[in-house]
């Protein structure tokens, strides 16, 4: 199994993770963890633990491990907002089929509050790119 092993393990973290060197090549063939850095995903800052000094090597691993992170975030978000978009067809199938008065009582304003508050943001942002759009042909038209 310890061939097997990466040279790094990352413990992921609330906003990062800490950063472990694995270590198998020891006298009593034990999987040993020394952790080098701690790492934050939101500012990409890499600190090293205590006084350590890390390697070229090092710092590339764990730059390529907090692209590949925050590309996997990303990926999650979108999803988790396509999942929201299914969630909402579900809500309105519940709403039209299902649901009773009380129920709907229950939840229609949240409902409404926070639909109105997406579509204004939405709109927003549609409108932004919309015009942003037009003044990158504007000025490669000119």
């Amino acid at each position: 199994m310890a061939g097997d092993l990466p040279d790094y393990y990352f413990r992921i973290r609330e906003n990062g993770a800490a950063v472990f060197r694995v270590d198998t090549e020891n006298r009593q063939r034990r999987i040993e963890m020394d952790q080098i850095a701690v790492v934050n995903v939101k500012n990409g800052e890499i600190k090293p633990q205590g006084d350590r000094k890390l390697s070229a090597g090092d710092m590339a691993t764990i730059r390529d491990w907090l692209e590949a992170r925050r590309a996997l975030l990303a990926r999650r978000d979108v999803d988790d907002i396509l999942r929201a978009v299914d969630h909402l067809n579900l809500t309105t199938q519940w709403a039209q089929s299902k649901a009773t008065d009380a129920q709907l009582e229950d939840v229609t304003d949240a409902l409404l509050l926070a639909m109105h508050d997406l579509r204004s943001v939405l709109v927003r942002k549609k409108s932004e790119r919309v015009l942003a759009s037009q003044g990158d042909k504007a000025a490669g038209g000119s």
